[in-house]
């Protein structure tokens, strides 16, 4: 009888530690998606070209110095340092799309807000191939909420 207890007690704690972490995996992805989104509407509630260029570069760069500080972190690990440097070869890229460096041809003025568009798309998108374990992507919101 003790022993059935111990065991449906073990099967219970794994279940509800499997719907935590995939409730909080669930929360990060949003919370980050959410962070591109909040992008998006701001850059297009500008009406000045300069404006919206410094706010998509200002939160491209912040993510950059998020990933950076996470990824010098010694808890993660090899497969999270590999995720994030993916993620930050992404973010990387449309920075230099904005700015039109490193062969890119600069986001003309008049494309900036479909641009923001193809940001929180391309990261929403990245979100979903990159593997960041939960403990990662939560460091990862955590600093850019303080770098903000």
């Amino acid at each position: 009888m003790l022993a059935r207890r111990a065991l449906l007690l073990m099967v219970m704690a794994f279940v509800m530690t499997f719907a935590l972490v995939h409730v909080g995996s669930a929360l990060a992805q949003d919370n980050l998606q959410g962070y591109f989104n909040d992008t998006a509407c701001k850059v297009k509630a500008s009406a000045d070209p300069s404006q919206k260029r410094a706010i998509l570069n200002d939160r491209l760069e912040t993510m950059s110095e998020a990933l950076n500080r996470v990824e010098s972190s010694r808890l993660i690990s090899k497969d999270d340092r590999a995720g994030i440097d993916r993620l930050k070869v992404a973010v990387q890229e449309r920075q230099n799309e904005l700015a039109g460096s490193n062969g890119y041809d600069r986001v003309p003025d008049e494309q900036l807000n479909a641009f923001s568009d193809f940001v929180v798309q391309d990261m929403e998108q990245a979100d979903r191939t990159i593997t960041i374990s939960l403990i990662t992507l939560l460091l990862i919101i955590i600093i850019v909420i303080l770098v903000t």
